[in-house]
């Protein structure tokens, strides 16, 4: 639509936005804010949740290096980034009254779900760009069988887990959830 335009659909589009200051300087290109650096392509990671955001998703779940990492975390709606190490898994689990859809962005898994923790009866591989919807109620574990991290980010509805959740490794991980019922 502008095609030969200076701007870029999605911040020249009036329909977007109804305050032109938003046009010139979107939340992350404000010269104040070093969430997002254009030039170097890394974001901040960090829990933007209650408020409005837009990020490269691919690029921000490829950049993250932690087990799990609260990007997003609002009232009805939460997303983490994800590192898999080669060889591991997210380990097996079920939400009861959430529904949880992952997103592979690097790397391969095999993907198993089941109506109980011993009968895990359906399994998928998954590769790059593959998303895995996983209904409330159902066991599930995702396995990193490629030679690399798998890189993930999942949205969990309702969130799972506290507001600015960092989990540098599945041992912390597996440490605060014991602790703690979501």
């Amino acid at each position: 639509m502008y095609r030969n335009s200076y701007f870029n659909y999605q911040y020249y589009n009036p329909m977007h936005f109804n305050n032109w200051k938003y046009i010139q300087r979107p939340h992350y290109y404000h010269c104040n804010n070093h969430h997002w650096n254009p030039h170097f392509r890394t974001v901040k990671l960090g829990d933007y949740g209650g408020r409005p955001f837009v990020v490269n998703i691919d690029q921000a779940a490829k950049q993250n290096n932690t087990y799990r990492t609260a990007l997003w975390t609002g009232e009805k709606l939460q997303v983490t980034l994800m590192s898999i190490n080669v060889g591991d898994d997210i380990g097996l689990e079920v939400h009861p009254t959430t529904d949880q859809f992952i997103r592979i962005e690097e790397g391969q898994g095999l993907v198993q779900m089941g109506d109980s923790k011993n009968k895990l009866d359906f399994q998928e591989m998954a590769f790059d760009d593959y998303a895995i919807m996983i209904p409330a109620g159902k066991w599930h574990n995702v396995i990193n069988t490629g030679n690399t991290p798998l890189k993930i980010y999942v949205i969990y509805a309702p969130p799972e887990h506290p507001y600015g959740t960092v989990h540098e490794t599945k041992s912390i991980a597996m440490s605060a959830e014991e602790n703690h019922h979501f």
